[in-house]
């Protein structure tokens, strides 16, 4: 059964007559004849009575009208769909990204897409580095937006905006008065509480140390924590250190219950990332062109 055979048969169906539905459909009356009579044979099943000249739905015509209409009106709705993506008018954008990036970063430039593009739905994940870039890879999501660094052949990467990683203590941490003058003592001669391993901001600090010859493993790791706020709970309430994203500090910094170390890592940056080879919609198209257009790195 194909939808050329619905819509015939419908045509059929609801003007009784088989001329003038080959006339609406521009068909020849032979082609209309013939997908009645495929439908009925293959299906072993009367659908109309040929009353004289005249066709009669039986009772199973009628039946199946009922169905066929309905299965056109999802068709029709189906292709409205595609006529909405396709100009725009509907869409769907699917993210994943890196905690710091969601949550202080992408949060408002989100705001602004969807105020610009209400018609245009986002789907937002938050994970670590590692697991966006095997969402995008995977292809559960169109975009993804990390804050590490990923050496993945398939992945498209754009840089999209920069990041400074502050090493910070709780501000009863004696070293918020007398600050280390070794670097290895820094990484060293306290707790530190870190984020898990996968996430950008371990990588980075992890870089940085072997950068100044330091390998991570002589770290003092108290902690382990999911999460930037976490990590950040923690240092305030205990005689600890961390690193994080400045952008997560700056009101802690503020308010004044973490202190900065005068320490100068590396900036990073945030990457914007995407497969190579998937189809890429029209509505993940616009969304980068709204960050690429409105907030240059």
């Amino acid at each position: 059964m194909t939808l050329d055979q619905l819509r015939i048969f419908v045509a059929v169906a609801s003007r009784q007559h088989v001329t003038q539905a080959a006339q609406a459909l521009n068909l020849t009356q032979s082609t209309v004849s013939g997908a009645i009579n495929a439908l009925e044979a293959r299906h072993v099943v009367k659908l109309f009575d040929r009353v004289g000249r005249r066709i009669e739905l039986t009772q199973e015509g009628a039946i199946f009208l009922e169905e066929a209409q309905a299965i056109l009106r999802l068709v029709e709705k189906a292709e409205a769909t595609l006529d909405d993506l396709s100009s725009l008018r509907r869409g769907l954008v699917r993210i994943h990204a890196s905690q710091t990036i969601a949550s202080y970063w992408l949060a408002p430039r989100l705001a602004r897409f969807r105020h610009d593009h209400p018609q245009i739905d986002v789907r937002l994940e938050i994970g670590n580095t590692a697991q966006g870039a095997a969402a995008v890879l995977n292809g559960d999501a169109d975009i993804g937006f990390i804050e590490g660094v990923v050496d993945e052949p398939g992945l498209a990467i754009q840089n999209v905006a920069r990041d400074r990683i502050m090493v910070v203590v709780g501000a009863g941490h004696p070293w918020t008065k007398s600050p280390p003058q070794d670097i290895r003592e820094l990484f060293t001669g306290t707790g530190w509480v870190l984020r898990e391993q996968g996430s950008g901001t371990r990588s980075t600090l992890e870089s940085a140390m072997l950068d100044l010859g330091i390998k991570p493993m002589d770290i003092n790791i108290v902690m382990e924590l999911p999460s930037n706020e976490a990590a950040c709970a923690a240092v305030e309430d205990g005689q600890f250190a961390t690193a994080v994203s400045e952008y997560v500090v700056r009101s802690r910094l503020a308010a004044g219950t973490l202190s900065a170390l005068p320490i100068e890592l590396p900036d990073r940056a945030f990457s914007l990332i995407r497969h190579k080879e998937r189809h890429r919609t029209k509505a993940s198209e616009l969304f980068v062109e709204f960050v690429r257009r409105a907030f240059t790195p």
